[in-house]
């Protein structure tokens, strides 16, 4: 479904990944692990066309998607969930969410559809639908832009740091809320500093240091390796 060959990426002069390549089959919960500062965003970033890799290909559903925009890889059925969130304060949660489908043609004619899935997933946004973004709190902030990337109706949804800064039971309901969205059919692609609930969550893992991917595996299976439980598991 998506895969990366061969990835060189920088930032001008210095050099953030190095040879970087995975793949993602349709159905999967992918997790990338590491440490901050490994380039585990760097890679969302680079697959949603925000940089531009150096040197190696991305191809989503058999075709090149590393020379298009970032709203057309949009368009192809890959969403971000950033780090940060990025939500527009001053406007509405259902402003907000409608923003997820408002440029794209076939997620637009199924704006109200997808509304109520959101609605579905996430209770507590249809109340607030009136409420400014920036009045709720980093939870339901978290919630109401997952919503806004599954609006686009994604065949990927990849979620950048979804669990930072959140008290544990809003940790706890965001995971559950993707796990929920997995179920549904939407692949997966999660970098997540909670290296215990991702590699529960996922099916398999790539374990990234320094700008290399190091280790691969299935999650379960990583969760018992020595070096991942010493480097990331405290253990």
């Amino acid at each position: 479904m998506l895969t990366l060959k061969q990835i060189d990426v920088y930032y001008g002069n210095i050099q953030a990944l190095w040879q970087v390549s995975l793949s993602v089959k349709e159905g999967e919960v992918i997790a990338i692990v590491g440490s901050n500062g490994a380039g585990k965003s760097t890679i969302l970033r680079t697959i949603s066309g925000l940089i531009k890799p150096k040197k190696g290909s991305i191809e989503f559903d058999s075709k090149r998607i590393d020379p298009l925009s970032p709203d057309e890889i949009v368009r192809r059925g890959i969403s971000m969930v950033p780090e940060g969130r990025e939500l527009f304060p001053r406007m509405s949660v259902l402003e907000n969410l409608e923003l997820g489908a408002a440029y794209i043609e076939s997620a637009y004619r199924q704006t109200g559809d997808s509304l109520s899935w959101v609605h579905s997933l996430f209770p507590i946004l249809q109340e607030r639908s009136s409420q400014f973004a920036g009045t709720l709190s980093g939870g339901e902030q978290q919630m109401v832009a997952i919503g806004r990337a599954l609006m686009s109706r994604p065949k990927i949804l990849m979620l950048d740091e979804p669990s930072l800064g959140l008290a544990p039971l809003m940790v706890a309901e965001v995971f559950k809320t993707t796990a929920k969205v997995s179920q549904e059919g939407v692949t997966i692609l999660l970098v997540e500093q909670n290296v215990r609930q991702s590699l529960k969550m996922a099916h398999r893992a790539y374990v990234l240091e320094n700008g290399r991917i190091v280790m691969e595996g299935m999650g379960k299976d990583l969760m018992t390796n020595k070096h991942v439980k010493e480097a990331y598991l405290g253990l």
